[in-house]
């Protein structure tokens, strides 16, 4: 019996607004979705950890992802969010100003990008989307989040 090869043409992201932009995070990573809540903050982290949160029972560091991004600081209003991703047996959460909707790009709607190793922002950037007309920058999760963060 001959085995056939399923290929996938197409990924699920989660589209969310960082700052002015709109940025697609891999359906696949993505464990949950939570409100704003309280951030318990821990001494001597890395400036862009803005701490834990306590997830049903569970301790979920969090990361600012506009801090990581060198961007400007977080904004916090009803539209904010703590997207909890799953990496590595681990859960982080990042902070975005809001949850969008979800988007299947087909990998022909998708441009790889090519990386400027001086530009920290765009590392974390493994393609750009287009969906009706609009750009979706897609965030390398791994290049975000690295091992030893998940420590």
């Amino acid at each position: 019996m001959e085995e056939s090869k399923v290929e996938f043409n197409s990924t699920q992201y989660i589209v969310v607004k960082i700052g002015n932009e709109q940025y697609g995070i891999d359906i696949s990573y993505v464990d949950n979705i939570v409100r704003m809540q309280k951030i318990i903050r821990v001494p001597k982290a890395q400036h862009y950890f803005k701490g834990v949160i306590n997830l049903r029972g569970v301790i979920v560091p969090v990361m600012s992802i506009r801090l990581k991004m060198q961007l400007e600081d977080d904004k916090f209003d009803n539209s904010s969010r703590i997207i909890i991703l799953k990496m590595d047996q681990a859960l982080i959460g990042i902070i975005v100003d809001e949850v969008k909707e979800v988007v299947t790009l087909e990998n022909s709607d998708i441009e790889k990008m090519a990386y400027d190793s001086k530009d920290e922002k765009t590392s974390y950037i493994n393609g750009i989307g287009k969906h009706d007309g609009e750009l979706i920058s897609l965030l390398d999760i791994n290049s975000v989040i690295t091992e030893k963060e998940l420590v």
